[in-house]
């Protein structure tokens, strides 16, 4: 329910949500970094032109375009470089995706000074070479800075939004919402307070879709898990088993142990429908969060079906499509709010799949800055 059962969606976010950079090849970038290098060499023509008792009539115009010049020169072929290399950077993590950015311009500095130092004094001149270096060492990390920030936000706003539209898809989900129709329609006869409860786990599920995407309590995300469960266990009877084993100090009033709402049911969701529905026999998930280095670790087990020509642990397209559109989505989430020290892994180990998942504790919690 909490998949996206399109591939495009995938592509966009591994293309935008993913950056270390905004786009800096957009005409409004262009501006802005162009204008930014004429007021850097303004402010450097003024501050030389006080330095020798600045008056007006004689300001050094002849500097001010030579600084002009060489500044638009830096600042276009540095922009022109780190364009070409995005979608490098974007795989990389923000540490080394940051360092590499700040060699690629410092490393165009050093060349354009050295190609003016001999277009226009014909010497080397060593002074002019550090200043230079270091003057641009200064304001590349300013500007280096504000751009991953703002691309971080940029982030986190689409990780939200892309939330927000996976609720809204989830109400048109019709496989999930038929059978879930369908078991309380065959429990209202049999057994109608448990039909009631169905009714009452499933509004409250659809009700955390539909609610503001963000941080809740670890216990309110285990209760929206197990009111799930409880839905599909209508329907899969004792095919399906979960075992749960929750760390008491993650669940403890007042421990500001958090989760990112709904990125635990779309694992324990995924066990079910590629791990647990196509088994005739059925099977257990063994579910897992515990402190580990000062962070949440969660672990989803369940175990690989074997159907038809398949060897054990393959599955359809589309159901590792969307199996992976859904790891993908998290994953994402997860960098949104806790940066790079948070991860997701998933892979087959023995007959079992693992999904793993660990993002740091309350002390830690990622706001857009690195």
């Amino acid at each position: 329910m909490a998949k996206i059962n399109n591939e495009q969606s995938l592509r966009e976010q591994e293309q935008g949500r993913h950056e270390f950079l905004p786009d800096i090849c957009t005409p409004q970038a262009v501006f802005f970094l162009v204008l930014l290098g004429e007021l850097l060499a303004l402010v450097l023509a003024i501050a030389d032109a006080e330095r020798v008792s600045f008056a007006w009539g004689g300001f050094d115009w002849t500097g001010l375009g030579l600084r002009s010049m060489f500044i638009q020169w830096v600042t276009l072929l540095s922009a022109v470089i780190l364009c070409r290399m995005r979608p490098w950077l974007a795989g990389k993590p923000a540490r080394q995706a940051g360092l590499v950015s700040y060699a690629v311009v410092q490393v165009v500095t050093l060349t354009c000074t050295l190609l003016a130092m001999m277009a226009i004094y014909r010497s080397f001149e060593g002074w002019l070479l550090f200043s230079n270096a270091l003057l641009s060492a200064i304001i590349t990390g300013i500007i280096l800075r504000y751009l991953y920030l703002q691309q971080q936000l940029s982030n986190q706003q689409q990780a939200e939004l892309q939330a927000r539209i996976q609720s809204l898809q989830s109400r048109i989900q019709p496989h999930f919402l038929f059978n879930s129709m369908n078991s309380v329609a065959s429990l209202i006869a049999i057994d109608a307070e448990k039909a009631e409860r169905l009714v009452e786990d499933l509004s409250a599920l659809f009700r955390a879709n539909l609610a503001e995407p963000g941080l809740v309590p670890i216990s309110t995300e285990l209760e929206l898990c197990r009111q799930y469960i409880e839905i599909e266990q209508a329907r899969l009877d004792e095919r399906l088993q979960v075992n749960w084993s929750v760390d008491e100090a993650l669940i403890e009033r007042g421990s500001g142990w958090q989760i990112p709402s709904l990125l635990l049911q779309p694992l324990i969701e995924n066990a079910i429908l590629h791990g647990i529905q196509p088994l005739p026999e059925g099977g257990v998930i063994d579910v897992s969060l515990a402190v580990k280095e000062g962070g949440v670790d969660i672990r989803v087990v369940n175990p690989l079906p074997k159907s038809g020509g398949q060897q054990r642990g393959e599955q359809k397209t589309d159901e590792s499509r969307g199996n992976r559109l859904a790891l993908k989505n998290i994953e994402h989430r997860l960098h949104a709010h806790y940066g790079t020290e948070s991860f997701i892994s998933a892979r087959n180990i023995g007959a079992q799949f693992v999904t793993k998942v660990y993002y740091p504790g309350p002390a830690k919690d990622f706001k857009g800055g690195i």
